[in-house]
């Protein structure tokens, strides 16, 4: 029987990656005279790509961003985001014992991001975590992204996994509807970037912190997913 397998999502789930986000973020507004933002004023955003928190932060600061100019305001935010790497970004509580624990019962590991493959890899790579996952895909590895069901079923396949043994563990609505659109059960994680409660987006089981994971759950959460 082909393995369980635990899906990731990266920002905000495996790793607190905001505060080097932000920071790639003031870098670039900076350059076109913006006054920097907060990190509150933009967490929520940090699972959509850099795109999306640029225009947002122009947005703040009441100016126009030209459509020619946004292009080269993203190159500027993916190279100083990607030469800090991996900066102050880190594992949440508890991960690497959750992923210990999971991948000495035999079961597989894979993330499945919106992040562009080249830095969620530069980014897992230098927390020392790459040897951990079956698969590593991207906002950019397949020709959808999260929602899009294939976005997690093409990861699940690259990881030789099997969508009816598969759980996708994610900190926003992405990825709990990613999971509802493959038929997969999703586990839903409250210390990430959400813009509202973890909970109201109806994820199949909230946990509290990575110390909730492991193989038992997991087991439970295929196993009512399949009865269902």
């Amino acid at each position: 029987m082909t393995p369980p397998l635990v899906v990731f999502d990266l920002d905000g789930t495996l790793v607190d990656t905001a505060p080097d986000l932000v920071s790639s973020l003031n870098h670039t507004i900076g350059t076109a005279g913006l006054a920097p933002v907060t990190y509150t004023d933009l967490t929520y955003l940090v699972g959509h790509g850099g795109q999306v928190m640029i225009e947002r932060a122009f947005k703040l600061r009441g100016r126009e961003l030209a459509r020619e100019d946004l292009a080269g305001m993203l190159e500027i935010f993916v190279d100083h985001y990607a030469q800090g790497m991996p900066g102050e970004s880190r594992p949440y509580p508890g991960l690497i014992d959750a992923l210990a624990r999971l991948d000495a019962a035999g079961f597989r590991l894979a993330v499945c991001t919106n992040k562009m493959e080249g830095l969620a890899r530069r980014l897992i790579d230098g927390l020392g975590l790459t040897a951990r996952f079956a698969a590593i895909t991207g906002g950019d590895t397949f020709p959808v992204r999260k929602p899009d069901a294939s976005h997690l079923l093409e990861t699940v396949r690259l990881a030789g996994g099997d969508p009816a043994r598969a759980v996708m563990v994610g900190d926003s609505l992405n990825d709990v509807l990613v999971a509802r659109n493959a038929g997969v059960p999703s586990i839903g994680v409250p210390f990430g970037y959400s813009d509202v409660a973890i909970d109201a987006l109806e994820p199949t089981h909230v946990i509290e912190s990575f110390d909730e994971l492991g193989p038992d759950l997991v087991h439970s959460l295929i196993a009512r997913t399949a009865a269902a």
